[in-house]
């Protein structure tokens, strides 16, 4: 029987979703749970490779169990086995044998949160990044929408980046106020190694004053990664939901 789970954590203290030779990974956190429950191993096919310490409220991976036991039982089995670290499945479903979590996703939704205040941060210190200085919130999300469409994003990608093409397709790149935080909210059918990150720390530069919509505009055609400002730390994202199309998510008969 296939699964879909959904699944939330805080990336604080993993390196990053992938499986690692030190089982410090969110998968390798998983394959135990379930290996414990049912004493199956399993392989978990992730919708999208989180770095270390980049949280998920809505990653979502497809498994495959011998014993096929009750989805309501997995999902609160795996919780159990869980304990106590930061991982939680939300949700466990019966999937069709065609759902694949990464190959079937037809958008992913990220958010960047930045706390632009002069104390530094102590609750959100592992959720945000800390800036000391006003941001402005307008100029941001103006620079932005020239990023919106299909470009050529060399400029914001990891030198490691092992995607084939460096083209991609932003959907949504908004920037808005939210209580005291500022939040960054983007979506594409899929992402490249550090594309987001990258976004925000150049966004950062416009906030600043220190970068014009023009140069956000200039980073984005220069296609060259020394264009790119600081890349953003990695504990202000957060994926946020993976969309599929509706007769994939149908159960399975």
């Amino acid at each position: 029987m296939r699964y879909r789970l959904t699944i939330e954590y805080d990336g604080s203290p993993f390196i990053g979703w992938q499986s690692q030779a030190d089982g410090g990974g969110v998968q390798d956190a998983l394959v135990r749970a379930i290996k414990n429950f049912c004493d199956e191993e399993v392989t978990v096919f992730g919708a999208g490779r989180t770095d270390t310490g980049v949280h998920a409220r809505g990653q979502v991976a497809h498994i495959d169990l011998h014993s096929a036991p009750r989805a309501d039982k997995l999902r609160d089995a795996v919780n159990y086995h869980l304990k106590p670290l930061p991982v939680a499945v939300l949700d466990a479903v019966p999937a069709r044998d065609d759902f694949d979590a990464r190959f079937t996703a037809l958008a992913r939704h990220y958010e960047y949160r930045i706390i632009p205040r002069r104390a530094p941060l102590t609750l959100d210190k592992a959720h945000a990044w800390w800036v000391p200085r006003p941001l402005d919130i307008d100029a941001m999300d103006s620079a932005a929408k020239q990023l919106l469409g299909r470009h050529d994003f060399t400029t914001f990608r990891s030198t490691q980046c092992q995607a084939a093409s460096p083209v991609r397709t932003l959907s949504q790149l908004d920037v808005y106020g939210q209580d005291d935080a500022i939040i960054i909210r983007t979506s594409s059918r899929s992402f490249l190694h550090n594309q987001v990150r990258s976004l925000a720390g150049s966004l950062r530069m416009v906030g600043e004053g220190k970068w014009s919509a023009q140069d956000l505009r200039d980073a984005l055609d220069a296609r060259d990664r020394a264009a790119c400002a600081t890349v953003a730390p990695s504990c202000g994202l957060t994926l946020m939901q993976v969309d599929y199309p509706e007769d994939v998510l149908a159960p399975p008969v």
